[in-house]
């Protein structure tokens, strides 16, 4: 089980984007995601005509470490460290560290 999951409403700790919140598109790897809006670069694109794609400067969403994230703890307002709990029956879920509420309901 992963401490950062697709869809997770995190917020940047570290960086130039410092700060920001936004949604996990991606898992890349065990260490790194994509944030929605976040780390943005430009890319210079190639025009294609088979494939539609038409030519010039596109914004990309470029991966950040997960050390880099934490997951947006709502009661606290910021951002907040996870682990894991197992439940009387059984179920193993991820619980914010500073009050211990549960993250996925």
């Amino acid at each position: 089980m992963r401490k950062i999951k697709v869809g997770d409403d995190v917020m940047v700790i570290a960086g130039k984007d410092k700060g920001k919140r936004g949604t996990v598109l991606r898992v890349i790897d065990a260490e790194r995601v994509v944030v929605e809006n976040v780390n943005v670069a430009k890319k210079h694109q190639k025009p294609n005509p088979n494939r539609g794609i038409s030519g010039g400067l596109m914004d990309k969403e470029m991966p950040l470490h997960v050390s880099n994230v934490g997951i947006f703890n709502p009661t606290k307002g910021a951002a907040d460290r996870v682990g894991f709990k197992v439940l009387g029956d059984g179920r193993k879920v991820r619980v914010f560290k500073s009050d211990g509420e549960v993250v996925d309901v």
